[in-house]
């Protein structure tokens, strides 16, 4: 990838600060989370707004679209978890039980439980099937802030303000736990699932072996000390991306660590959230008030 140049389009959001943005589970739509209490879901593409989802009494923090795009998941600094029906933007059920600011929140891999972290330090579980409002499970290890939580099958993986990332498998009830020492802002699994990527406030990125907690590649040049940072991988594995605190995504090789991108976006102070589309070369990120499409140039071929 190290021939490819990417092109840039940037939209204003109209939703004050973007908290976060997400692709849909196929990459053709995107969700931003905005501190004007509201979620709005776009054609990227075309830089075209679709519908805005009001419900949310303060600022939304994240959201992911389900398996079959029939709903949403969001979360926010009102303490709520909302599910929403995408086709007529109405709020179909809110879940109260968190205690603070519910920072992270995502579906498993059916769409039948939204898992989400928040500042009060733990992970709940909700079944979206069922008509109970009360957590099915609550996952309370934590010691501080639940910033970012990724769900596989049968784990859910939560980053942790205290440095740790703490790995829950679900099947036979089991806890690992690593500790990165750094407050952790972001994680996520990598492609082949056999990876934790951890954005940490060190100004690194750390990649871990899901399995045995090893160390296995550390990514450094960019800045993050202070603000809620994302990194994931590439659609193809082969790099990590983040966000940072200088207005820049960067690129390192997934392999060796060394910096192939560095994608300044005018204007911005600290790019925070990032999303990469799931099957092309193409990615979206969010400072401020406004989101950028970044698409490989059309004269670009090599990888």
């Amino acid at each position: 990838m190290k021939n490819v140049e990417f092109d840039s389009f940037i939209s204003e959001s109209k939703q004050g600060t973007v908290r976060a943005i997400r692709f849909n589970v196929d990459g053709n739509y995107c969700l931003t989370c905005g501190s004007d209490k509201t979620l709005k879901l776009w054609n990227p593409f075309k830089r075209m707004l679709l519908k805005t989802y009001i419900g949310h009494g303060l600022e939304v923090m994240d959201a992911q679209g389900s398996c079959d795009n029939s709903q949403l998941v969001s979360c926010g600094t009102d303490k709520n978890v909302i599910l929403w029906d995408v086709t007529t933007g109405n709020t179909v059920r809110k879940y109260r039980g968190h205690l603070s600011t519910v920072n992270s929140v995502a579906f498993n891999e059916e769409s039948t439980v939204a898992i989400s972290g928040s500042v009060d330090t733990s992970v709940r579980c909700w079944d979206l099937k069922s008509k109970r409002n009360e957590p099915i499970q609550i996952l309370g290890e934590g010691t501080d802030s639940v910033t970012s939580v990724s769900v596989s099958s049968y784990e859910v993986l939560a980053g942790c303000a205290d440095g740790r990332v703490r790995r829950y498998d679900l099947r036979n009830g089991k806890l690992d736990t690593d500790d990165l020492v750094h407050s952790i802002t972001s994680v996520r699994l990598t492609k082949d699932g056999q990876g934790i990527l951890c954005s940490c406030s060190d100004s690194t990125v750390r990649l871990i072996d899901k399995d045995s907690g090893e160390l296995l590649s550390e990514y450094k040049g960019h800045t993050h000390n202070q603000f809620k940072i994302d990194s994931c991988t590439n659609h193809s594995d082969t790099h990590v991306v983040s966000g940072s605190e200088d207005g820049c995504v960067y690129f390192w090789s997934l392999i060796d660590g060394t910096i192939t991108h560095r994608l300044r976006h005018e204007g911005a102070r600290i790019v925070h959230s990032i999303a990469y589309h799931p099957t092309k070369n193409c990615f979206i990120s969010a400072a401020e008030g406004r989101f950028w499409i970044w698409q490989e140039s059309e004269q670009e071929t090599e990888e």
